[in-house]
């Protein structure tokens, strides 16, 4: 694995210069909204989670309520977010756990997040990062697949490529560089037509594949 301290700041300079401004794309008023928001983004737009959770937490605006919620309630809320059986079981028991073993409010380690129902690494840092500002690699599809065409690292299981990056940049830069690898994979380094011609990255990245 490539650990070139001066290369990836090259790269987290691009980056930085192409989106000088970057948040999540998820809407959340308070750790909970965002937590329940990040479990169901998995394998959909945040868009469209976007549009989801408008009436979500209008309707369940609490851990309570979503713990004291029929199942179907959710389900039916939740549709179209896909995976709508499991996310509604996932975030109905870590509701169930928020309020058996946090008093209802959502932890601010990573330690304690992970071991939610339905909560994982990624998800735990997310909520970290945006609610919390704690710094953390968040290694979703984007990061890991251009982190690797990128050679930032030469695993494909997510834990071992958040060390990776981990090593390679101080830790006030890992909110946003994870932030950053988000926006560039969807605008320009997508999985299958990546823009290399457009690339401001192109003379760093020795990517077989490049259209």
């Amino acid at each position: 694995m490539l650990k070139d301290r001066k290369r990836t700041d090259k790269i987290r300079k691009i980056l930085r210069t192409t989106y000088p401004e970057v948040k999540t794309q998820l809407d959340f008023q308070n750790p909970f909204q965002l937590l329940v928001a990040t479990i169901l983004s998995a394998q959909c737009t945040d868009k469209q989670v976007n549009r989801v959770t408008r009436t979500l937490f209008k309707k369940l605006p609490t851990p309570r309520a979503f713990a004291e919620a029929p199942i179907t309630m959710i389900e039916e809320l939740i549709h179209s977010t896909g995976f709508y059986r499991n996310k509604a079981k996932n975030i109905q028991n870590c509701a169930t756990a928020l309020l058996q073993q946090h008093r209802g409010k959502v932890p601010g380690t990573l330690e304690a997040l992970v071991k939610l129902p339905g909560v994982g690494r990624k998800t735990a840092n997310v909520v970290l990062g945006a609610a919390f500002n704690i710094p953390g690699i968040v290694v979703d599809t984007h990061v890991s697949r251009i982190s690797q065409r990128l050679e930032l690292t030469d695993h494909k299981d997510p834990v071992k490529i958040e060390l990776d990056l981990m090593e390679q940049m101080p830790k006030r830069a890992w909110n946003d560089f994870s932030l950053h690898l988000i926006y560039f994979g969807r605008e320009t380094c997508s999985a299958r037509k990546p823009r290399c011609g457009q690339c401001p990255m192109e003379r760093l990245c020795n990517y077989q594949e490049k259209n």
